[in-house]
């Protein structure tokens, strides 16, 4: 496990800044902290350098794309197998990286081995993807679904 890296105030505005607007131009980001822009500049480098800050990406509204459903996935693996080379956690592992309505998926502790956050477009989209797609995966053995209704917070942004 990555061990964190030591942030002083400073550091912890930026990151605040950052996380609020990507964009923020680094002459604004330094009369938000108080800095230069050059001094914020070397700051932010730094904080990508050492993995604190891992990419800079574009949040999409996925009902404005079309995929108004979403879907936490319970999913509940074979544990063992006749073939002492087919391992499921690991075919199951590699083939989630591949389903495009699959944009989380987290290994838990408890009843079930993972949890997936599933995006689609309408109760069809997701019996497609149950029926064609996760239970036809041979290591699943089971699976349990809850659906959102509404969400009282969606935030990307670490609490820094």
């Amino acid at each position: 496990m990555d061990k964190p890296v030591d942030l002083d105030a400073i550091d912890r505005r930026i990151l605040r800044a950052l996380q609020q607007d990507g964009r923020i131009t680094y002459d604004a980001l330094a009369a938000d902290v108080g800095l230069s822009a050059s001094a914020v500049l070397r700051r932010v480098r730094r904080l990508e350098d050492v993995g604190v800050v891992t990419s800079y990406v574009a949040l999409v509204a996925p009902q404005r794309v079309g995929l108004g459903l979403t879907a936490y996935i319970n999913v509940r693996l074979e544990k063992q197998t006749d073939n002492p080379l087919r391992n499921p956690r690991d075919l199951f592992r590699a083939a989630v990286q591949t389903w495009p309505e699959v944009v989380e998926c987290a290994a838990l502790t408890g009843e079930m081995d993972y949890l997936l956050r599933v995006l689609v477009e309408d109760m069809q989209h997701y019996a497609r993807f149950i029926g064609d797609t996760l239970l036809m995966h041979p290591s699943v053995q089971d699976c349990k679904t809850s659906f959102v209704l509404e969400r009282l917070k969606n935030t990307t942004a670490v609490p820094v």
